[in-house]
């Protein structure tokens, strides 16, 4: 009961800080120039690469990279541990999670329970609290997308991934827990079929769907959490009572990468194909106007946002809130987004531009875990590192 007090406490302060701090420096800040190539306080590190076989049998792609990162996985899970446990500390829900959740994998659509059960076998970690770890994306996901189209209609699709609110603060460094220790979990990803990559991605190493990648030559995407009262923990509620005719979030994310030839037949799966999740899908091409936001419901597509560059929209852009409603006044990062990108303007858009926007504060923010850098046609993928040093909001 006094884990529990303390952690609202502790959320209860950190509301207060952001209501404050969220329009006021030193928590934002003019638009960053200059920050790439990524250096200084704000660069953690680069990300390490990885081939992901698809030739070998589901069971066996990711022993290497996990035999590598089961130690740091294991810490990641006995955090999410603590965190629950802070709530039930009876432990039953981490028990019930070890014995009830392998049973649910029934009906799972591609190689996925395959890949799960390996990566639980080689890592020693309870095949629930693997499967657990894979639908984070249904609870604890916030991030910050933008395609852009420059005056020779050449695309850039930028992404910072931010991840980990609510899942405990540390009040000694003023971190987010599991922010801080899925870094180390991050990777990229070249998956290759006979020894020919099939499409990049950046992942956390025991999650088999993907939430950042790209088919080079052909299109980009990313995913961006869409909060709803029909959300995450509706859809894991209807698959737990046997209802499982929609798809995991980051594996429908992870077979259009797989599967999807084209940007048009990309747009069509992701437009149509019932969901756990609602979300948004940020998908961009290889040719002028090639870019949109899709905004799901779990059953339906509410909304196909397009570029337009013929009409002056050159950039999209996609926080966590639909665009035509007002984003929670606790976290507007669309608002700073805009007029950063406004600010560099289309004749000057490149890497650098896209990393500078995605620089400043609070695009970057505690939960920041790393920038990604996408050009489809060049075939240049770039993913790094974040820090967001003091002083710097919560989100």
């Amino acid at each position: 009961m006094l884990g529990q007090s303390r952690f609202i406490f502790v959320l209860l302060a950190a509301a207060a800080t952001c209501a404050l701090a969220q329009h006021a420096p030193p928590w934002t800040e003019d638009c960053r120039k200059s920050t790439y190539p990524p250096s200084g306080p704000t660069y953690r590190g680069p990300v390490p690469w990885y081939t992901i076989n698809l030739d070998l049998p589901p069971y066996k792609r990711w022993h290497e990279l996990m035999t590598e990162k089961a130690s740091t996985l294991k810490i990641l899970v006995n955090s999410m541990k603590n965190v629950v446990n802070s709530f039930v500390p009876s432990g039953k829900i981490v028990q019930l999670v070890d014995q009830k959740l392998p049973g649910l994998l029934d009906n799972l659509s591609g190689p996925f329970e395959e890949e799960m059960k390996g990566i639980a076998d080689v890592t020693e970690i309870p095949l629930g609290e693997i499967i657990s770890f894979n639908i984070f994306y249904e609870i604890f996901t916030i991030c910050t997308s933008i395609i852009t189209e420059d005056k020779e209609g050449h695309l850039l699709h930028g992404r910072n991934m931010d991840f980990g609110v609510f899942l405990g603060w540390n009040v000694n460094n003023n971190t987010w827990v599991v922010t801080e220790e899925l870094k180390p979990l991050t990777v990229n990803l070249d998956f290759q079929r006979n020894n020919k990559t099939v499409f990049k991605a950046t992942s956390f190493a025991g999650y088999v769907g993907m939430l950042t990648g790209f088919k080079p030559g052909l299109f980009s995407l990313t995913l961006n959490e869409r909060f709803s009262m029909n959300g995450g923990y509706i859809g894991i509620l209807e698959w737990i009572l046997g209802k499982k005719d929609s798809m995991w979030i980051g594996f429908i994310t992870r077979s259009v990468l797989e599967n999807s030839t084209s940007y048009e037949e990309a747009k069509n799966i992701l437009s149509k194909t019932k969901l756990l999740a609602p979300a948004y899908f940020i998908l961009g091409g290889n040719q002028s106007g090639e870019g949109c936001v899709i905004t799901r419901e779990r059953k339906d597509s509410l909304d196909v946002y397009e570029l337009d560059p013929k009409n002056g929209r050159w950039y999209v852009v996609q926080t966590n809130y639909d665009r035509w409603k007002s984003p929670f006044f606790l976290d507007d990062r669309r608002t700073p987004t805009k007029m950063c990108l406004n600010r560099a303007t289309q004749e000057n858009l490149s890497f650098s531009t896209l990393y500078d926007v995605l620089s400043t504060k609070p695009i970057l923010n505690k939960l920041t875990v790393y920038t990604t850098l996408i050009d489809v046609t060049k075939g240049h993928y770039e993913t790094y590192l974040r820090d967001c040093p003091d002083p710097c909001i919560g989100w």
